[in-house]
């Protein structure tokens, strides 16, 4: 995949304050171009996924669940080959 491209999802919600702290980590370890944020609220399967563990960071093949800080999450990408 490109730099560009989105291929890290953060699952949360709206009005969450981890979700948003979460979201501070990702744009300071350069990643604003490279996730969605999806809000689980919506979706019966998502809630019942992650709602109690929520925000979680997943990549292509990994997740990383809260807390996390730019250190693991370099090594979160690192770990699943998506460091680009």
């Amino acid at each position: 995949m490109s730099g560009n491209a989105i291929d890290l999802v953060l699952f949360g919600t709206e009005h969450c304050h981890l979700c948003e702290q979460a979201e501070g980590v990702l744009v300071a370890c350069g990643l604003s171009e490279r996730y969605v944020l999806i809000d689980i609220s919506s979706d019966d399967r998502l809630m019942a996924q992650y709602g109690l563990r929520i925000p979680v960071l997943a990549g292509t093949a990994h997740e990383l669940d809260w807390p996390f800080d730019e250190h693991a999450v370099h090594d979160f990408l690192a770990a699943s080959g998506d460091m680009h």
